[in-house]
């Protein structure tokens, strides 16, 4: 009879929204299991009694008495670098939710300290465990657009007035470009590869708080390709990954893309992965065929999950590791920089 193998312990940071999604995961998960979790709430108190978790008001003192193969860190971005090296001091693995950090100096530290310990620090960039764009990069990859040229993503929707009740979601560095936008950023990077410049504009025409609700970005990526995105949480809209991809059992999943890849053999849609070409002679008289291949639908944070233990382990290396976190953070800082100064910003 095959055994099976035993459920690794994983510590999560922080009980919010992302926190919770991520312990609700764990609890039905083959792999992994939760074994304590550290946030000040009472909310989290009573959460974590809820699920029959310990539960600590302090992280340092969930590192000192218990005993995790792994954690996740879920809590202010503010607080990333401190609490990841916490970690890594005591050479345990890190997912760390995106952004790596709140600024570059703090990323970097935290990606000092985890090389120099030689203890795995991952980033949770989740897109990139979906088979969609799993299926879209190996499509890239294998010329089927040819060389990338240009590249159109919208991330736009309407979040309710009740989002709006916490302070920081009304102030510089809460809003969609630093919250949402920057997951398209990675999936680009991801796809198209590294950024060279941004330009960019923002406004906070809707609502009017400090923060913006709406940017507009244009992107030079180091292979010439050029992006333009489009960032909006004030807006009636279905465009945007969250709504067409399908990841998350709360939001209803709609039949339309929210980006468009164009390149010098054919043209790539997401997350439908339509692929427009031509099959004879080429020139925009001719007729375009369109293929699709639809893939089968996972939960990529229940893969991310898996691939934490496999990187916990040894057996696998990080899909999104901290470096290539801090490059998708200095991307996503280089458009609020470009937005403030109106000028083009290098990354």
């Amino acid at each position: 009879m095959t055994q099976t193998p035993t459920r690794m312990p994983v510590a999560v940071f922080g009980a919010g929204a992302i926190g919770r999604m991520h312990l609700e995961r764990m609890l039905s998960h083959p792999d992994i299991a939760p074994a304590a979790v550290a946030d000040p709430t009472p909310a989290a108190r009573d959460y974590a009694a809820g699920i029959g978790v310990p539960w600590f008001a302090e992280y340092r003192e969930l590192l000192d008495r218990t005993k995790p193969a792994a954690v996740i860190v879920a809590t202010p971005n503010s607080t990333h670098a401190d609490a990841g090296i916490a970690c890594i001091e005591r050479r345990l693995p890190v997912l760390m939710e995106k952004p790596v950090a709140d600024t570059v100096a703090e990323g970097r530290r935290l990606c000092d300290a985890a090389a120099a310990a030689g203890v795995p620090l991952m980033v949770g960039h989740q897109r990139r465990h979906n088979p969609i764009l799993q299926r879209a990069r190996k499509l890239i990859a294998d010329g089927v657009v040819g060389k990338p040229v240009s590249v159109t993503a919208m991330a736009t929707w309407l979040k309710p007035d009740a989002y709006f009740e916490l302070a920081w979601r009304r102030q510089a560095g809460g809003g969609p470009v630093l919250i949402n936008l920057i997951h398209d950023i990675d999936l680009l990077r991801f796809l198209i590869g590294e950024v060279e410049s941004v330009q960019a504009m923002a406004s906070n025409a809707v609502r009017g708080y400090e923060v913006e609700d709406t940017a507009a970005v244009l992107m030079r990526f180091a292979n010439g390709a050029l992006a333009t995105l489009a960032v909006s949480d004030a807006t009636v809209a279905p465009w945007n990954w969250d709504l067409a991809a399908g990841e998350a059992a709360h939001y209803a999943q709609l039949d339309v893309n929210a980006h468009f890849i164009s390149g010098t053999e054919g043209s790539l849609t997401l997350p439908r992965l339509e692929v427009w070409r031509y099959a004879g002679a080429r020139g925009w008289h001719e007729p375009l065929t369109c293929s699709r291949t639809p893939v089968h639908r996972a939960d990529p944070y229940v893969e991310q999950m898996r691939h934490l233990r496999a990187v916990a382990e040894g057996k696998e290396t990080p899909v999104c590791s901290g470096v290539d976190g801090l490059r998708t953070l200095q991307a996503a800082l280089a458009v609020q920089e470009a937005a403030r100064s109106q000028r083009a910003v290098s990354v």
